[in-house]
Formats: C-alpha cells, structure tokens, sequence
C-alpha cells in the first residue's frame, strides 16, 4: 500500500469478525475456526463474489446463520453480538452481523470487509489482531455512532444531513471547519466526522487497551475501537 510507512490511523466501519466467545464457533455447526484471520480466510475461499463481495456467503447460508426476511424464521434466534458489542451495557446498540435485512445491517459490508482484511494480511497491521507499529499504518474497526457520541450528539440523532450541523460536531472535537462537499449526505458525513474523532483520539492510551479485551477475544473477536 502506498500509505503503509505513513503514521496513518485508518477506521473501517465494519465488524472485523464474527461472535465466537458466546457460543464457542463463529459459524456454530460450520466452521472449526478458533482465530478471526481463520474465518478471513475462510469467508474469502467460500465467496465467488467479484470486488470481495459476500452476498453469496450470507445467501447461501440464510436461515442458519443469517437472518434476510420473515422466510428464516423467529429474527431473536440469530441475535447474537461479540464482547465489544455488548460492553458499556450494550449502550453503542450495533447490529449484529448475523441480521442481513434493512438499511442498519451492517452483514454484507462486514464479511466483505473480512475478505478484505485476509487480502491485506501481512501488508498492514490491523488491531486488535497485530501489535500496534512503532510508525506507519494501523487498520481498526470503527462504529460511527461511537465517533457521534464523543461529538455530544444525542442517541437516535447521530446523522448529520447539512454544513452547520457537520461544522458544529467537528467543533466539538477539536476540529477546524471542513471544505463545502458538494452534497451532504450519511455516508459523506460519518466519514469526516469518524476521522475528526479518530485524530482527536488516537493518542488516548486507555482506547488502545480497553478493560474487557482478553487474549482469546482480540484472537478470535477482535474489539471495536472507542469501546472502554
């Protein structure tokens, strides 16, 4: 990668893994996976999608492992989160990546980005799988709700459609304000406001080593950056 020897922090708004610790499997009944690059490299041998793509995966696999409609069944069966997911009380309220319906799942990005992670292994470090770089680049999963909430946004009210409103969160964190897009729009906005908040944080020691990251969840897991 062009940026590797850069001191860049990238976020990526997707879940680096599957839940394992719960239930012991990440696909219980179907893989024997016991680390998260494991089941990289498994969603990668199982998807014929071009462009790293996994609809196939989760299509292929629906009603077992991912929920896409009423046909599955009882959507509770397949709500199922990792330990990151469930910290603070479950307050940052994601989406499991077993719900592939509607427009909150966060499914087909997520093991799409999981093939992407295996591509990319041994290229740059990604946390919490690989020791941090003494410089360079480091990958880390990001929740953008996290990003909004840091930004003093209120819960259910964390998208930002508009020039005022993006400058005055970006404020709050310490940033200048940005150059006009020429349209405003969800994904626009948690970009420059993920990456105020990632500059913003990047230093504080205690989001690198959060309390409830054990050995054998940053192995098979991973954890969500910004998560205590």
């Amino acid at each position: 990668m062009v940026h590797a020897e850069a001191p860049l922090l990238v976020g990526i708004d997707c879940s680096f893994s599957a839940p394992f610790v719960a239930r012991g499997a990440h696909l219980p009944g179907e893989t024997q996976t016991t680390s998260a690059r494991e089941l990289w490299a498994y969603v990668d041998a199982q998807s014929s999608d071009e462009d790293l793509g996994a609809a196939s995966f989760l299509e292929q696999r629906r009603g077992r492992h991912f929920y896409l409609g009423a046909a599955d069944g009882t959507k509770r069966d397949f709500l199922h989160w990792r330990a990151c997911e469930m910290a603070e009380g479950h307050a940052t309220k994601p989406t499991t990546v077993f719900d592939a319906i509607g427009a909150a799942q966060v499914a087909k990005a997520s093991f799409a980005g999981m093939r992407m992670l295996h591509h990319l292994a041994g290229r740059v470090p990604v946390w919490p799988f690989d020791p941090l770089p003494r410089r360079g680049a480091v990958l880390v999963e990001i929740y953008t709700a996290v990003a909004a909430r840091a930004a003093g946004m209120p819960r259910g009210r964390s998208k930002l459609r508009d020039a005022v409103a993006l400058d005055a969160a970006l404020a709050a964190l310490g940033s200048t304000p940005h150059v006009p897009l020429s349209r405003y729009d969800d994904h626009a906005t948690d970009a420059i406001l993920a990456a105020a908040w990632l500059r913003a944080c990047a230093d504080r020691e205690e989001l690198w080593r959060p309390t409830g990251l054990n050995e054998e969840i940053r192995a098979t897991e991973g954890w969500t950056f910004g998560v205590s």
